[in-house]
Order: structure tokens, then sequence, then C-alpha cells
């Protein structure tokens, strides 16, 4: 079994807002989202999937998840990069 780590943007109108998280399916998590049964930060928004990494474990997914989190230099990076 694989773990992903991913970032999420909004496509709401009006807000610039990102998430980052980790899970085991992204399409399913991603519908969870946009459908405001995800995380509490995330309801009320529309999402698009911008980026998403493999990972054989899961604490390698959440130190990843973590990094991402509390590196705002490394994230505004991937999110140059994959946000097209």
């Amino acid at each position: 079994m694989y773990y992903f780590t991913y970032i999420i943007k909004s496509v709401t109108p009006g807000k610039n807002k990102t998430y980052a998280g980790y899970t085991i399916n992204v399409d399913k998590r991603l519908s969870q989202h946009n459908s405001n049964t995800g995380a509490k930060s995330t309801r009320g928004y529309k999402w698009k999937l911008v980026f998403k990494k493999k990972f054989k474990s899961k604490s390698d997914a959440m130190s990843y998840e973590y990094k991402i989190k509390r590196d705002r230099v490394l994230r505004k990076k991937i999110l140059e990069k994959f946000d097209k």
C-alpha cells in the first residue's frame, strides 16, 4: 500500500487558499474535501489537486506533510512548479 502527501488549492472565486494533507486514496480524499466532509478548514470551498507525492510508508508521508505545512518557502516553490 502506498501513501500520498498532497496539496489542494481553492478554485472558489476570490479565495487564494491551499491545504496540505496525506491519504492512501487521493481521488476519494479530494471528493471528501469538495463535498464538505473533509477537514474542517476546507469546508465551504471547491478544490483542485495541484500536487501529490507517493511514499511507501505512512510515517514518510506524514513527515513530508508536516514539512510542507511548516515550510512556507517549500510550499510556495511546489505551488509555482505544479499549479499551472
